[in-house]
């Protein structure tokens, strides 16, 4: 039974792949479109920047307890920093990437990964970050705290996500692979709350207007209003 998020070629049947693969090109697919109307010269890099950066660090494992790891997913970070369906845009432009430079992920079952690993977690995110900053304080603590908690959500429902193709394929009974993966994908989520958590953090310290997600003001230069108030 797979433990990751990943799925290989021949585990999901072909109706499942099918409809996910459905579901997540039309999600691209309008992804591509917001980013016809909403990309501009001063975003266009960061959208290169940040799926590099996401590439880069799903390439890096890290072990949790019961002899397996995880890894970064992205789609939270994808979605505060460019919105949630340019954020569908890039995961899908990495796990495509992955599943054919480095056979990470079944050619195949690439539309069901890209819906669990980019498309439900990015949706989720500008669901719930959305909703969350209508009740919380506008305070960086607390943002910062609503996008570790949907972080971590993303990871949950992409491995439920994943456990219920699997069951409805045939390939595991869901009281199998449900437990399985949440418990294990329980600690990895906690891993990937940490990254955005700080990768936000540091967007919001030095570029807090590239936050898609929330509107913060740049920061004030030094002596600014004394400036102004001289002239």
């Amino acid at each position: 039974m797979p433990m990751a998020l990943h799925i290989p070629d021949g585990f999901l049947s072909g109706g499942v792949t099918g409809v996910a693969a459905v579901v997540a090109f039309a999600a691209v697919a309008y992804g591509l479109r917001r980013a016809d109307r909403d990309l501009d010269e001063a975003r266009v890099p960061l959208l290169g920047v940040l799926a590099a950066f996401i590439f880069a660090a799903q390439m890096l494992n890290f072990p949790i307890p019961g002899g397996t790891s995880g890894h970064f997913l992205g789609a939270t970070l994808a979605a505060v920093l460019l919105g949630p369906w340019l954020a569908c845009l890039v995961m899908a432009v990495v796990l495509t990437a992955q599943a054919f430079a480095f056979a990470d992920g079944g050619i195949t079952a690439l539309g069901a990964n890209v819906l669990n690993m980019g498309v439900l977690g990015a949706l989720l995110a500008g669901l719930a970050v959305g909703a969350g900053l209508r009740v919380l304080p506008h305070t960086r603590v607390a943002y910062l705290g609503l996008v570790g908690v949907v972080a971590w959500l993303a990871v949950m429902i992409g491995a439920a996500a994943t456990s219920i193709e699997l069951a409805v394929s045939g390939t595991v009974p869901l009281g199998v692979t449900l437990p399985a993966m949440l418990g294990v994908h329980v600690l990895i989520g906690i891993g990937e709350a940490a990254i955005t958590v700080g990768a936000v953090s540091a967007v919001l310290a030095s570029r807090p207007d590239l936050i898609a997600l929330g509107s913060f003001e740049p920061p004030r230069p030094t002596g600014a209003p004394a400036a102004a108030a001289s002239a």
